[in-house]
């Protein structure tokens, strides 16, 4: 292909210039030419690029090409219902509630639901009446003397850093306007999340925020920060779902002067957290790291967070809690589907238990060791919908966090560039251009309408099985697909006996 580019190449220049002195038509034609041989000849002779060794000038298409395949597959392969993470009717959904716009759609549902992996609700025929208040639960134990009234849904964890300032600022603003929590991520707490909204203070492995010069957790700087009247819990991070068993993630393309500055590291340079804490090294030391920060905080709400792996090591630590008679106010479970604005992908694809049954173990063993009443139950997997957040709570949750549905409510569009720094709608970036893109009056707006209205659809939904409470919401209100049939028979086996008989 190479000899080929040459050959052609040459031909098209001598005829070029030859056209020009024969005919007058000028240097250009000739000038872009030579130029384009020029590039072809360094392609052909660079060791790195094996394409542009080979196709020296349509290897740059190769490139261009893939550089815009998550919008070709976005806007002209996907389907309105098999998109990933989120398809396209779950963002639609997003947007309008936060744009606070008719949400409905129109000739029927668009999913195939004569299948056995179908879900659906068991609605009454004598449905509740809808409540118009929003649903909060209050979260504090027996250890806790500043319980905190939790609204159902809430700002899942995502830092200052991963996002942008204007982002950061907008989701605390709709927080404060809709009375809801705002979790900050393990990147610190910031002025930008203390601007007026209520405050779930994360503490992951590396301590941002609350951590002395070699790394390890300083209790004098936690303490200052934890006692904010803004600060409402305290969420210790040992596992995130998108890369349980993996610290948190920062390139350094996103790791400012400013953001270095708060998280007390280096600037410019890729940020991974400690896959471990320093402050303690196993259950009994974690249960003790939670009361002391409980003390820290003069009896905030303590809890933390984890992606379920080794079931056996959850345990441990629930007898534990049994054993120092020392409970954490709320646990806060991940699923393996979690979202992330970096993460290796083996990581994010083949490790920790998924949302649904992690949800599931935590809540019946918590039952079954008889200290489910002791504590909340957080769910933060992929709440975007009031269906979502009824299902997670028929699964036992309490309360839901939602990270990208939020992030729906501030613009995203799913464009996947949260990891080096592009993203064009400005959430997930520190490019200042970018980031002016995104208005905070604005954009508070929508994050308030998103919660509210999302709230309100699943109190719509809890009506419609007929009930009154989220306290009365368990597995039975909804249905599959394949409980409704035979395994022999797909469709109707009971009346066809007759047939078979024949």
């Amino acid at each position: 292909m190479r000899m080929k580019f040459f050959i052609y190449g040459l031909a098209l220049f001598i005829v070029s210039v030859a056209t020009h002195f024969y005919l007058n038509t000028g240097f250009i034609f000739p000038v872009f030419i030579l130029l384009l041989l020029v590039i072809g000849l360094f392609n052909s002779i660079q060791p790195k690029h094996a394409i542009l060794r080979n196709f020296p000038i349509l290897g740059y298409f190769r490139y261009a090409f893939e550089s815009i395949a998550p919008e070709i597959q976005q806007y002209f392969i996907e389907r309105n219902t098999n998109g990933k993470p989120f398809s396209r009717n779950e963002r639609a959904l997003a947007y309008q509630r936060a744009k606070n716009i008719d949400a409905t759609t129109p000739f029927g549902t668009q999913l195939d639901i004569n299948q056995s992996s179908y879900e659906g609700i068991k609605h009454s025929v004598f449905p509740a009446q809808v409540n118009h208040e929003l649903p909060r639960v209050m979260v504090g134990g027996q250890d806790c003397s500043q319980p905190y009234s939790a609204s159902l849904l809430n700002i899942s964890a995502m830092s200052f850093g991963s996002l942008s300032e204007n982002a950061i600022i907008a989701l605390n603003n709709g927080a404060k306007k809709g009375n809801f929590y705002h979790n900050t991520g393990e990147g610190g707490l910031t002025e930008f999340h203390l601007k007026g909204g209520d405050v779930t203070w994360q503490i992951g492995t590396g301590y941002f925020g609350c951590r002395n010069e070699v790394g390890n957790f300083d209790p004098d700087k936690f303490t200052e920060k934890a006692n904010n009247p803004l600060v409402k819990m305290i969420e210790l991070k040992l596992s995130q779902g998108a890369k349980p068993g993996h610290g948190g993630v920062l390139p350094a393309k996103k790791n400012t002067e400013q953001i270095a500055k708060i998280r007390g590291v280096l600037p410019h340079t890729t940020i991974l957290s400690p896959p471990n804490h320093s402050a303690f090294h196993d259950a009994a030391g974690l249960i003790k790291f939670i009361t002391h920060l409980r003390q820290l905080s003069n009896g905030k709400p303590v809890g933390f967070k984890l992606c379920i792996g080794q079931t056996s090591e959850f345990e441990l630590i629930c007898q534990e809690m049994i054993l120092q008679n020392s409970f954490p106010d709320f646990i806060t479970v991940d699923g393996a589907e979690g979202g992330t604005g970096a993460a290796p992908l083996e990581f994010s694809d083949g490790v920790g238990m998924p949302f649904e049954p992690a949800l599931i173990f935590v809540n019946k063993t918590l039952i079954r060791l008889n200290i489910r009443d002791k504590i909340r139950i957080i769910a933060s997997g992929k709440i975007i919908s009031g269906y979502s957040i009824l299902r997670a709570v028929a699964m036992g949750a309490d309360i839901c966090n939602s990270a990208r549905g939020f992030m729906f409510s501030l613009g995203c569009i799913q464009a996947l560039r949260c990891n080096n720094n592009t993203c064009p709608t400005g959430v997930a970036t520190q490019d200042k251009m970018l980031i002016k893109g995104l208005v905070v009056a604005d954009k508070s707006e929508r994050v308030f309408y998103f919660h509210k209205n999302t709230l309100h659809a699943a109190n719509e939904l809890l009506a419609a099985a007929g009930k009154s409470s989220y306290k009365e919401v368990d597995g039975s209100i909804f249905m599959r697909g394949d409980e409704l049939t035979h395994l022999s028979d797909l469709y109707f086996p009971d009346i066809l006996g007759s047939v078979r008989d024949s």
